[in-house]
Order: C-alpha cells, then sequence, then structure tokens
C-alpha cells in the first residue's frame, strides 16, 4: 500500500508544479534564460519525456520522504507538512541556490526553483502521512 502513497504524493507534487510554473512562466523563462521563438514560447517545443522524466523523479522523491518519515517515525499530517516543507527549504533549495550561483543565474530563479521545492515536498509530506 505505500507504493500508492508514494505515487499520489508524486502526482500531487507534479500536479503543484503543473500551476506553479503555468504562473511563473514568464518570470521562470526569463531568469532561466530560456531561448525562445518568435511567439514566445520555448524554442523547439518541450519535448514529452522532460514531463514523464520529471514525474518519474517526484516518484523518487517520494519514495526517499517515506523512507525518511518511516526511519524518523514522523507520523500524521502536520508533523507530514512540517518535515516535507523543511526538505524542501533545508535541502533541496540550498543546493538548487549552490548550483545557480555557480552558474551565475539569477537570485529570482532560485526563489521561484526554491520556491516550487518547498512547496511540493510539503505537499508530499502532507499526502504521505494522510493514509
Amino acid at each position: 500500500m505505500e507504493i500508492i502513497n508514494v505515487i499520489v504524493a508524486a502526482i500531487a507534487a507534479w500536479a503543484i508544479g503543473s500551476v506553479w510554473y503555468m504562473k511563473l512562466a514568464e518570470p521562470w523563462m526569463e531568469a532561466a534564460g530560456v531561448p525562445r521563438g518568435p511567439d514566445g514560447q520555448p524554442e523547439g517545443g518541450m519535448n514529452p519525456k522532460i514531463f514523464a522524466a520529471s514525474f518519474v523523479l517526484q516518484i523518487v522523491v517520494a519514495g526517499m520522504m517515506r523512507h525518511m518519515f518511516e526511519l524518523s517515525a514522523i507520523e500524521g499530517v502536520g508533523k507530514g507538512l512540517i518535515a516535507g516543507a523543511g526538505v524542501g527549504l533545508f535541502f533541496i533549495s540550498p543546493w538548487i541556490c549552490i548550483n545557480n550561483l555557480y552558474a551565475m543565474r539569477p537570485f529570482r530563479l532560485t526563489l521561484i526553483d526554491g520556491g516550487y521545492a518547498t512547496l511540493a515536498t510539503a505537499v508530499m509530506g502532507l499526502v504521505l502521512t494522510l493514509f
């Protein structure tokens, strides 16, 4: 049954990402330096493989979070939400920031991507502790 929780958590995080990046598409593309065509869309369009790979990686993250929660005896939606947010805010976001510092990318990109990482892992934590 745990695999279902992991998959549902990944779906929830992936869905949040869809909304997050739809709302922040313009500032994200500017900050990331995504090359665009005359229509303002990314050159060459988006490859569906990117979406599939990102979903598989969401499953990896949710699976490891479930394992960490089990080892740490994190139970209940409140603790799951806070622990998940902590993973995003204190593990993933700083790593994103490090990568962006060395790539000399704008701090705005770190805020957008780190904000999503924090929100998505908080949602994952919530979902993983619901059942």
